[in-house]
């Protein structure tokens, strides 16, 4: 069998509900890289808590990769450099910060290792998402306080549902051609730069990493997962995936991510 390359989202995917890795799925990994083949995590989270991710798992070496924010930035964990980045510009942050604001959405972004927030949103929700991801924030009076470009915004509402919907609608309308807006739940509006999903992160980084699109795996659940899915040489959905994904996937888990389900993949399609 010749080199394949995986790609896993984290949550609800590689991740437990309780945000663990089961043995199973750590063993599978690691008689897959044994075999040479590369297991790349591609997640909607920022890079620090992907890095704890990649560690965890020890995926550290040469040869392993990430891809972090829903492909805003390709990271090479053996070389601890960042292999390409896009951002979004300061007054598209400040415009989507002012219609949240108006709306009474939970919005939220990223600078250096830590996720910013204006006073108004120092809330729950920014603090049980942190505790999930495992990296903390800072409050800033304004977006307008910033210098650097970040890769990746997102709302939250954790009771209304249709309310974000709206909200992504009003984004799409507004931002055509320069900003896409997806769910990574029910809960979360990923809002990143035109362009940037996880099926163009995984063709840009098999290139870099030479394993042809044609054999590539990628496992997913949720709807930022949808479009690696269809990208992939093989495209495998959870069993806990949204009818979307699992109807766009090649192949369709018995197991879920409370019981190893990437394992299930990487037994079946890698290394038999």
């Amino acid at each position: 069998m010749g080199k394949k390359a995986i790609f896993l989202d984290l949550d609800g995917t590689l991740l437990t509900d309780q945000k663990e890795i089961t043995e199973e799925n750590r063993r599978a990994i690691s008689d897959a890289i044994a075999e040479g083949h590369s297991v790349i995590i591609a997640t909607g989270r920022p890079l620090s808590s992907a890095v704890i991710q990649a560690e965890a798992l020890g995926l550290t070496g040469a040869g392993c990769y990430l891809i972090a924010f829903n492909g805003g930035i390709l990271y090479d964990m053996g070389e601890r450099k960042v292999l390409f980045k896009k951002t979004i510009r300061l007054f598209d942050v400040a415009a989507v910060f002012d219609e949240a604001n108006r709306r009474g959405i939970h919005i939220q972004t990223y600078e250096g290792d830590h996720v910013l927030v204006e006073k108004r949103c120092d809330d729950a929700d920014v603090r049980i998402y942190c505790s999930l991801i495992k990296i903390g924030y800072q409050t800033i009076d304004s977006v307008r306080e910033m210098e650097e470009e970040p890769v990746k915004m997102l709302a939250i509402d954790r009771k209304n549902h249709e309310k974000v919907k709206e909200f992504r609608d009003w984004i799409a309308e507004n931002f055509r051609g320069t900003l896409d807006s997806y769910f990574s739940s029910g809960q979360f509006v990923e809002i990143v730069p035109a362009g940037m999903d996880k099926g163009s992160a995984l063709r840009r980084m098999a290139e870099q990493i030479g394993v042809p699109v044609s054999d590539t795996i990628a496992v997913g659940d949720e709807a930022n997962d949808l479009l690696m899915i269809r990208a992939a040489g093989l495209g495998a959905a959870m069993a806990n995936a949204t009818d979307k994904v699992r109807a766009a996937a090649g192949y369709i888990t018995k197991c879920d991510n409370n019981h190893s389900g990437v394992a299930e993949v990487i037994r079946r399609f890698m290394i038999g």
